[in-house]
C-alpha cells in the first residue's frame, strides 16, 4: 500500500465539497476569480485557477452563482456573486457542515462512544 497515495486521495476527497462551501460564503459580494483564488490562498485554503473555473461555471450554471462582466477598467473582469438560491443551499450546507464537523471532531477526541 502507498500510505503517500492514500492520504492524497483522502485529503482530495475532503477537499471537493468543502471547496463549494467556502466558493459560495466568499461570493456574498461581487468577486473577480483571481481575487478568490488569492483570498482563499492568503486563508491557508490551497487553490487555483485551474480548479476554481471550472468550478465557478459549475456552480452559475447550477443557478447558485450569477456573474457578470466590469469593462470599466484597463482589463476586464468577470464578477462572479452568490444568487438567492445560492443563500438557501450556502444556509442549509453550513448548517450541515457546522454539526457535521463537530460530531466528527468529537468522534476523532474519542468522547463520543
Amino acid at each position: 500500500m502507498d500510505i503517500a497515495q492514500t492520504v492524497s486521495s483522502l485529503k482530495q476527497e475532503l477537499r471537493r465539497g468543502t471547496l463549494i462551501l467556502l466558493v459560495l460564503a466568499r461570493l456574498r459580494e461581487p468577486t473577480y476569480g483571481y481575487s478568490l483564488v488569492k483570498s482563499l490562498n492568503e486563508n491557508h485554503i490551497p487553490m487555483d485557477a485551474n480548479t476554481l473555473y471550472p468550478l465557478l461555471r459549475r456552480l452559475e450554471g447550477q443557478g447558485l452563482l450569477s456573474s457578470q462582466w466590469d469593462t470599466g477598467e484597463n482589463k476586464p473582469r468577470k464578477y462572479y456573486q452568490i444568487t438567492d438560491d445560492g443563500r438557501q443551499v450556502l444556509a442549509q450546507t453550513q448548517a450541515y457542515w457546522e454539526e457535521f464537523s463537530r460530531n466528527v471532531e468529537e468522534l476523532l477526541k474519542g468522547e463520543k462512544g
